[in-house]
């Protein structure tokens, strides 16, 4: 009785997972004209209303402000200037990555007073190009130790949920984080947010260890993800998406929306009908600049479909299984996920994949190939 109820718990999980899950689908790449600016963007955020574009300096190290843009189209602003009441004057400062609900509740990271507070994220309320009535956020999202930052967040649309990366930094490699990971809280008071219980499970598919995973931005209606991971020990960036048919479903694997070596893009936002996604990269000067991208669908990417890009075989396998691609010539990885989306294994380009050590299941192989993805169930007997 016990093995048929854990079977069954096995078919429900597969089942779940492998439901079409729709990708949201980006057309070329735009550039984005901010009149008046001669510095580096980055960390970008649109406001609720797509009026005001908000971004900061460059970031590494030194001082780093917090600046505002407003709209003319949808590939055009005006620079403003600083964004008043948020500019910090001392030496080798740190303002960044802001966000703001629909009730101008504005959010972002300073490093202030920091390791003394440990409370390293702020809000306030926006109006006219100025912040106001500044708090720290605290909460149990907070990691009380030294070399534990709240590197980026973002509040949703509604302003109850948080959410939040933690990173940790101790002279890791080029500078950047050791960990940086993922999660989301829930508003408790206008300057509280607290954790949700089930974080983890909610992130489980996309807090891989093999990433630095970063820079979140939540959709109004709560079902796409996006965000930045870096692969371990490189700086190849790349712009991801995770989505969810249900608010109390955990996010899907990870969708690579855009990636570009060398050239860092980073920190995706989206307007509130999600029709536009903005980013920043480095353009062929070494400077950040601003993108663009219009939405073409939501429907063309699936990531568990029957697609005959890549061949298996034999599946079901007992110890090995073989693969082919279309274009073999052309680099790509090989992963294997669990049911649950942990990560087992990951490879480069072989025609072969022993899974022979791998318990009898399903799972799933995703190819990698001309930064397309695309995922097959497998099973080991």
């Amino acid at each position: 009785m016990r093995y048929n109820f854990l079977i069954l718990i096995a078919l429900i999980l597969v089942f779940q997972i492998t439901q079409a899950q729709n990708y949201p689908a980006f057309g070329p790449e735009k550039d984005v004209t901010v009149t008046g600016l001669n510095f580096d963007a980055m960390e970008l955020f649109i406001s609720p209303d797509g009026n005001t574009l908000f971004f900061n300096s460059l970031n590494s190290g030194g001082n780093t402000n917090l600046y505002y843009a407003s709209k003319i189209d949808d590939t055009t602003f005006t620079y403003q200037g600083l964004l008043g009441g948020c500019y910090d004057s001392s030496p080798n400062h740190l303002d960044a990555v802001a966000s703001m609900d629909s009730l101008n509740n504005f959010f972002w990271i300073s490093v202030r007073n920091y390791p003394a507070v440990f409370e390293n994220l702020h809000r306030g309320i926006y109006s006219a190009g100025n912040v106001s009535g500044i708090t720290r956020v605290y909460g149990d999202f907070n990691i009380f130790t030294p070399s534990w930052l709240i590197m980026d967040g973002t509040i949703n649309y509604q302003g109850n949920l948080l959410y939040y990366n933690n990173a940790y930094f101790n002279n890791c490699t080029y500078g950047m984080p050791c960990k940086a990971r993922l999660g989301v809280a829930q508003k408790v008071n206008d300057s509280t947010f607290n954790k949700l219980s089930n974080t983890e499970a909610i992130f489980a598919n996309v807090n891989d260890t093999n990433y630095l995973v970063y820079a979140p931005q939540i959709t109004k209606d709560g079902f796409e993800l996006y965000f930045t991971r870096i692969l371990n020990s490189t700086v190849n960036s790349e712009i991801c998406v995770s989505v969810r048919n249900s608010l109390s479903a955990p996010f899907s694997l990870p969708f690579v929306i855009h990636s570009n070596n060398g050239f860092v893009p980073e920190a995706p936002t989206l307007t509130t009908d999600k029709q536009k996604m903005y980013y920043h990269q480095k353009d062929g000067s070494g400077v950040f600049k601003i993108n663009m991208r219009y939405r073409t669908s939501s429907t063309g990417i699936n990531k568990f479909s029957s697609t005959q890009d890549f061949e298996l075989f034999p599946n079901p396998t007992t110890n090995s299984i073989n693969i082919t691609v279309p274009n073999p010539n052309d680099k790509y990885e090989i992963e294997i996920h669990s049911p649950l989306g942990q990560l087992i294994l990951k490879t480069s380009a072989t025609s072969t994949v022993d899974i022979e050590h791998l318990p009898k299941g399903i799972y799933f192989l995703t190819v990698n190939q001309n930064n397309k993805k695309v995922t097959k169930k497998i099973i080991k007997q």
